[in-house]
Order: structure tokens, then sequence, then C-alpha cells
């Protein structure tokens, strides 16, 4: 975990201050709406459909025990009970109230937490691996470059103010976990000759114009990454769109020069800042790592589990939902005796990421107990208890089931993703997370669960996709239609692919990563699980074993024969709509 010095907690309690004073001059009519929205934007603070949100940064998804805890007080003091983790590993909360969010931004700050950059066209959260520090295969720990991006990226006074929102994301293993491919930027480290750095893709981007990222720089020394990222940032600063925001997204800059002219700019700017004041050294690399606080892990423990895989493995036989958590939600650790857990926050009939301050407090207290008191928020919405003894795994089991934590569908079909929808956002088109509950109660069965395999189903209540409704293997998007809710589906999404050789360029483009196609006409919200069954039955005709996945199948057929079951199918037939909505 990283542990703030002087400098860092100074910053913090300052830009408390400072916004307590701006919201106090707002409330008493001292500012006008327009020059506070700025302001208040800059804090991760929007106004939504019913009430003030407020999104708390957690950067790069680590949290530790005490600042769950904190979170827990602040959902019962000045919110309802409950957080929402994001998408791009923070939390919301919906229901704060404007006057009280400079007291919630102070009480986050005795705890080295913030909003700084949560929202406004700046550089936000940088997002990495929910494995990150644990992953077998990892070539370099992203934790300490992430936070060495944070460091550079917070408050930088020429990129405050961009043309639009601007997004980062790294993967310091060889399978890519963060979806590096639809970021702005997207790292994925790599080795040559030796040495340690990272490929550079640019211009990923989901919402109205879903884009994977191209490839622009195979290799950037690690040293050099900072004064890259400068460079790939002026370039954006100097030509990017302001006069409109549809079009302001470096994706779009980076369309219209096309990949090879964006990249040649990036390097003439690169002459400029390659060996300035940002180049990284050994030492200071080094120091970053130093202010984190490490795992010291226990060498007995191999072989406490493998005193005790024989009980455990009785245990499964004896409890099909035991064994079937073993396979979902326990992943494997870099090392021996320890595992990573997932804590699922998607049972049926509970908004998809969503956790009350009480299951706050339990988790925490089990991070505390199992592991080294931290926690990795994934953005897939989940919560992940990184080093846990696999000896211990059994009775962590039974404390989760208790909890509601335990549901065995992390990689299937019920763990989805969505964003809060219309019953939070006021850009919405469409609710998302009844449909969600749904598509959960429609498939509610584990064993059904489990013979459909692996599934990502994505759901946004608005083109600005913030459930990644592009890169699920379905994706389910809200629309309007004469003021009635109508639900897009896509086919074929994915959020990153396998690893790639390097001298592989061209497969490389979006890391792997695929935008989902739309099979035709929108349906009513009441025929969205109806559509999702046609297109599971379809699957499991089609597929050649039960080893292939559904995105295997979509990839080796396409989506025409879904598509026909599911417009032949009674359940989902539909009168004539208006003109359907077509991504650009």
């Amino acid at each position: 975990m990283y542990v703030y010095d002087p400098v860092d907690q100074q910053l913090v309690e300052e830009r408390v201050a400072q916004f307590r004073d701006q919201t106090r001059r707002f409330l008493d009519g001292q500012l006008s709406e327009d020059e506070f929205r700025t302001l208040r934007l800059q804090n991760g603070l929007y106004i939504q459909r019913h009430a003030p949100m407020l999104r708390i940064a957690i950067p790069y998804g680590m949290l530790a025990s005490r600042q769950l805890r904190t979170l827990a007080h602040i959902a019962r003091k000045w919110d309802r009970g409950y957080g929402h983790f994001s998408t791009r590993q923070n939390m919301q909360f919906n229901w704060p109230r404007l006057e009280d969010v400079p007291d919630i931004l102070a009480e986050l700050a005795t705890v080295q937490m913030h909003s700084i950059q949560t929202s406004g066209n700046c550089i936000r959260n940088t997002t990495t691996d929910h494995f990150a520090g644990v992953a077998p295969d990892e070539l370099v720990n992203p934790l300490v470059w992430c936070e060495i991006i944070r460091q550079w990226s917070t408050l930088h006074p020429e990129f405050a103010f961009l043309p639009r929102k601007f997004k980062i994301a790294v993967s310091g293993a060889v399978q890519d976990r963060a979806a590096v491919g639809v970021h702005d930027i997207g790292l994925q480290a790599v080795e040559r000759d030796g040495e340690v750095g990272f490929r550079v893709w640019v211009g990923g981007g989901l919402g109205r114009t879903p884009i994977t990222g191209k490839l622009i720089k195979p290799f950037v020394a690690w040293a050099d990454l900072l004064t890259y990222l400068q460079a790939v940032l002026r370039v954006y600063n100097l030509h990017g769109r302001r006069d409109n925001k549809f079009k302001a997204r470096i994706k779009i800059l980076v369309k219209e020069l096309t990949p090879e002219v964006f990249a040649e700019q990036v390097e003439e700017q690169w002459q400029l800042t390659r060996g300035g004041p940002d180049t990284l050294t050994q030492a200071f690399v080094d120091e970053i790592a130093g202010r984190f606080t490490w795992p010291q892990y226990d060498p007995a423990a191999a072989q406490q589990a493998a005193q005790a895989e024989t009980e455990q493995a009785a245990l499964a036989a004896a409890d099909k939902r035991y064994a079937r958590w073993l396979r979902t939600n326990v992943h494997a650790h870099r090392q021996p005796g320890y595992a990573a857990v997932t804590l699922s926050l998607k049972p049926t009939g509970s908004p998809p990421g969503d956790i009350t301050a009480d299951q706050m407090d339990a988790v925490a207290a089990l991070a505390d107990e199992y592991g080294f008191g931290e926690m990795r928020v994934s953005h897939e919405q989940n919560l992940i208890l990184p080093d846990v003894r696999r000896a211990r795994l059994p009775e962590l089991w039974r404390k989760l089931e208790a909890l509601n934590l335990a549901t065995p569908n992390i990689g299937l079909l019920t763990n989805i993703i969505a964003c809060p929808g219309g019953d939070f956002c006021a850009l919405a088109n469409a609710v998302s997370i009844p449909v969600a509950e749904a598509i959960q109660r429609r498939f509610d069965d584990l064993d059904y669960l489990f013979e459909i395999g692996e599934l990502d189903l994505n759901i946004s209540g608005c083109i600005n996709s913030c459930g990644h409704h592009h890169v699920g293997h379905i994706g389910i998007l809200g629309v309007d239609k004469a003021g009635e809710e109508w639900y897009q589906v896509t086919l074929g999404g994915r959020q990153s692919g396998a690893a790639h050789p390097l001298p592989d360029l061209e497969s490389l483009n979006g890391g792997g990563a695929a935008i989902g196609r739309i099979i035709g006409p929108s349906f009513a919200r009441d025929q969205v699980p109806d559509v999702v069954e046609r297109l599971i039955r379809t699957y499991l005709a089609l597929r050649d074993s039960e080893e292939e996945r559904f995105i295997d199948v979509v990839d080796r057929v396409g989506i025409d024969p879904f598509k026909r079951d599911v417009y032949a199918d009674p359940a989902v037939a539909r009168p004539a709509q208006p003109q359907e909505a077509v991504h650009a």
C-alpha cells in the first residue's frame, strides 16, 4: 500500500480547504452555477438526476482496510448506507448533500484519500490489473508505475484543461487484464534485450465513437516513460478539438491524422521532452517503491497449503458451491501457498458494484484477518483480497457466504458490468440496474451458468458507455426512442486478447480488444432477458465442445446465426420502431 509523504498529505489537505471555501462562496451566492461547475468537477462532484454524486479516487484500485472503514463511515453519516464501485476502480456516493461534501473530503484526507481529478477534462485515475503485484505472469509490478504516473499527472499545470477527459491504463503482465486497448493511452510492460519498457497504444476509447487503440510505439524504455507520455499529451493538447465535445477525445484526433502521422508528431515532440526533468532514474523509482508497504509472506504457507489439500478436496467434493467458488473466485498467486480471492459484488438482486456499509466493515476485517490489510478494486466492479493463505480458504469462504459475497460467478454471465443508469445518472437514456437484475434472475441456476461457461455481459444506460457495453461478449445499450426505453444489443466485443509476440505489430492494435457489432433493431426493456436467453440457446447449439466459449463461437460463425434466431423467436417479436441509433 502506498503511504503518503508530508508533501502528499499537505496537497490533499490544502485542496480540502480550498474546496470548502469554494463551496461556501457558491452557497452564499458569490459564485454562479457556471463558475462553480468547473471547481466542483475538479473535485469529483457531479449533479445527478436526484442528488449530487461524489466520485472518490482509489488510485490504481488499491485500497487499505482503514480506508474501506472510512468509506463505510461516510456511507452511514452522509449517504444512504452504501457505495458503488465504478469501472474505473473508484467509489461513488449517490446521495451526499452539497454542503456536506467538504466535510466528506476532510474525512477522506485523514486516511490518505481524495477526489482530485476524478472528473473534469484532465488525466483521470490511472487503472491497472486487479491482480497487480501478485499475478504469476507479471514482468513488472504495475503499482509502482501507476503511482509514478499519478504523481506526475496530479494537478499537472500543462494538462489540467485538456480538450476532454483522459484515461490511462497500465498492464505489468504478459496477459492484459487492464483493457489497455480501450484507453486514451494503454501501456503494457515488455522486455527487450534484457531491458524493461512499455508498448504504447493511443486513441482507444468507448462512448459515442468506440475505437480500439493503435500501437504507436512498440517499446519505450522505462526511464523515458513520462517524457513520452508528455509528448503524446502535448500533441493532443495542441490539436484536439475544443469546439465540439463529441469530437474532442484523442481517439478522434488519432483517427483523423492517421496513427502514422500522429506517431510522427509525437516523435517530434519527444525530441523536446526526452532527457528533460521528467526522465526517470533508478533512484527515483526505488524511492517510490520504498513508500509502499509490501507484504511479508510466510515461507511456511506452501507447506501448510499442501497439508490442507486433502481436507479441502474432500470439502469441494461434498459441497458443490465451495467447489464452484474455488473454480471461479480463487486465482493463482506468484507466492507459493497463497491465492487471490475475488469477492463478488454481483449476487442476484443487488445492483452490480454496490456494497453496503456493513459489508465494507466486514470486508475490512477480513482483509486484516486473512491478508495484509489490503484489497484491490477491479474494473469489473468486484473486490479482491490479494494475499490469502490457501490453507485458510474454507474458513474465508464460509464467512463470505454469510456476507453474501461468495457468489461463484466471476467470469460468468451474471458477473454483469453495469453503470448506475437512469436510476441515478442525468445523462442516461434508460435504466441499467433493473435490466441487470432481470437477467440475473433469469440465469440464477448455477448449474446452467456453469454449463454456459465464460461470458462477459455489459450494460450501459447511454452512449457514454460507462458500463463498457462495447467490449462485452454481449453488450446492451439503453437508447431513447420517442421518450421510451429501448435496448440495443451487440455481440463479439472483448476488453483484451491473448498475449502477442513483440514483432506481431499489426495484431497488437487495441491490445486484442474488439468492439461488438450491433445485431439489429433494439428491444423493449421486458424483452431483454428473452433476447439474452435466445442468444445463449443459439450458442449452446453451435458450440463444438464445452470448452468453446461464447466469444469463440461468435468469432467462428459471426453474428448472423444469432441475429436470425433472436428475431425469429416469437418471445422477442415486436412492432416497427423509429430509425435505430447507429454508432460511428
